[in-house]
């Protein structure tokens, strides 16, 4: 199976401008998380999907491959359908949406996420990660989005809310405590195509979670359990911490 990673990297952010082009560890950040990306071994490829010239030039710049893109995506899938349609690929050609603001993603876990692919049935077309919730993550915050899934390991449905709810306190039963849902995503590139063309459904406009709208159609998605999640960069605050965490890994002082 070829499995293609794709890192959408816009230049525009609202908490954190130009973010994908800081470098105070002496890499850009969206370099951080293609270079992690790339020790997966079970990826052929790695592409950087942008809408703007500086972010070509600075991926260029250290020798990895980019795409320029449409500017007018709504979302990172989009953008990644865009590469999809271009790059090509047979119908068991996967393609990964790896987050381009999470320069500490696990390769391992995005190995995992592609053999779990390879093992699912043709009718499963899609599949993401979830793990068990850091004791540091507020299980009950909007910001960190649940996910429950079935015996099989499928996905029953993501939420802001706190799923499954507890109704006499504590977890409803051993094993059942909730689960984080972490925004990568792996897609079979027929389906990615053809969710491109899908408007936003009804779940997906109230919780304001894209997987939703696959849900809402009927189709299943793998979830893979992994055991950490990665820190996404959001704030200066979270890329002031990853790299003094980054400092302390190398032993850099700069």
């Amino acid at each position: 199976m070829q499995a293609i990673a794709v890192i959408p990297s816009r230049y525009g952010s609202t908490r954190l401008p130009a973010k994908a082009l800081l470098r105070d560890t002496g890499k850009y950040l969206v370099q951080h998380v293609y270079e992690r990306a790339a020790q997966a071994k079970r990826l052929s490829r790695v592409v950087v999907a942008t809408d703007d010239q500086r972010i070509v030039d600075a991926v260029r710049s250290f020798g990895g491959e980019v795409v320029m893109t449409r500017p007018d995506h709504q979302s990172g899938t989009d953008r990644v359908a865009e590469v999809a349609e271009q790059l090509g690929g047979g119908q068991d050609a996967l393609y990964l949406n790896v987050q381009g603001d999470e320069p500490e993603v696990s390769p391992l876990a995005l190995d995992r996420l592609v053999e779990r692919m390879a093992g699912e049935r043709a009718d499963c077309p899609m599949g993401t990660l979830a793990c068990r919730f850091p004791p540091h993550l507020d299980a009950t915050a909007p910001s960190t989005v649940k996910v429950v899934i079935s015996d099989t390991g499928r996905a029953l449905y993501f939420s802001r809310s706190l799923i499954p709810y507890p109704r006499d306190g504590g977890e409803s039963a051993p094993g059942w405590g909730p689960l984080l849902h972490l925004g990568v995503y792996a897609y079979r590139r027929p389906f990615l195509l053809q969710l491109a063309t899908w408007p936003p459904g009804t779940l997906e406009q109230i919780e304001k979670l894209e997987q939703l709208r696959v849900l809402q159609r009927g189709h299943p998605i793998a979830v893979e359990i992994v055991e950490h999640a990665s820190v996404g960069i959001d704030t200066p605050r979270d890329y002031e911490q990853f790299v003094a965490r980054w400092r302390q890994r190398t032993g850099s002082g700069c």
